[in-house]
């Protein structure tokens, strides 16, 4: 059986186009803009895919971008920063794996709506809650959503900002803590019995895809001020709120 044979025996071939070229697309704008790539991505897979496949897919196709992201930008990443979110992702993927069930997504979507729309334009956070014990709540509670949700990049992305007002420092910080955040992801499906083996060649097309999108993204954000980095980052992830805003009241 070749790769060619594997990668159309699950979806048809002017699918796999499309979540390839997707792929790539979504990868630059997160790499240019900061955020709303993934979601992006989330909603055109949801159009094309079983609903039961979408989370588990997005989350390696995720992996492959944001550990490309943080691969490309190692030298500016707030390793303080990852070293209290990791063990909040830890306890928020080990609770997330005892309750792997349907939660009701119209409260999930609103809720992280209102939380992105706040760490955007509201008042700045109190330090102690953008301290170490602040970011591993953030990390846990961010992942245990993930899960079920699959949509918590953008709120992962607004309390990074919070913390860092440099855009290379912003991209590199939050694709290192969204990667974490999509390995444990990946393994609680893997754990679950999802069967990934059989997807790995579109995977595989839509990580290298995503790798270019970066590359070319990076660019971009080289030559783009941060004053112009911020305004643009803060428009971008209020458009994603207001669409969780309007997927929870089409589905209440």
């Amino acid at each position: 059986m070749t790769f060619f044979s594997v990668l159309f025996e699950q979806v048809s071939p002017h699918i796999v186009v499309l979540l390839v070229v997707v792929s790539g697309l979504t990868s630059f704008f997160t790499a240019s803009f900061g955020a709303g790539g993934g979601v992006m991505l989330l909603g055109v897979m949801a159009q094309v895919l079983p609903p039961q496949l979408i989370i588990p897919l997005h989350g390696v196709a995720q992996l492959g971008s944001n550990a490309g992201r943080a691969a490309m930008s190692w030298r500016h990443i707030d390793w303080k920063l990852i070293a209290a979110f990791l063990p909040g992702a830890l306890l928020g993927a080990f609770i997330g794996s005892f309750v792997l069930v349907a939660l009701p997504p119209a409260i999930m979507y609103l809720t992280i709506a209102l939380f992105i729309l706040y760490l955007c334009w509201g008042p700045t956070l109190p330090k102690m809650i953008l301290g170490t014990w602040g970011t591993v709540i953030a990390g846990a509670v961010t992942t245990f959503i993930t899960l079920f949700a699959g949509a918590t990049g953008p709120l992962v992305a607004a309390f990074v900002k919070q913390i860092h007002a440099d855009r290379f420092r912003t991209v590199a910080t939050f694709a290192t803590a969204m990667s974490l955040q999509h390995v444990l992801k990946v393994t609680v499906f893997e754990a679950a019995g999802f069967p990934l083996g059989a997807w790995l060649p579109l995977l595989f097309c839509m990580v290298l895809s995503g790798a270019l999108g970066t590359w070319v993204g990076l660019r971009l954000l080289k030559r783009m001020p941060d004053r112009h980095f911020h305004r643009i980052f803060n428009i971008v992830l209020t458009i994603m709120a207001l669409r969780l805003i309007w997927q929870a009241i089409v589905l209440l």
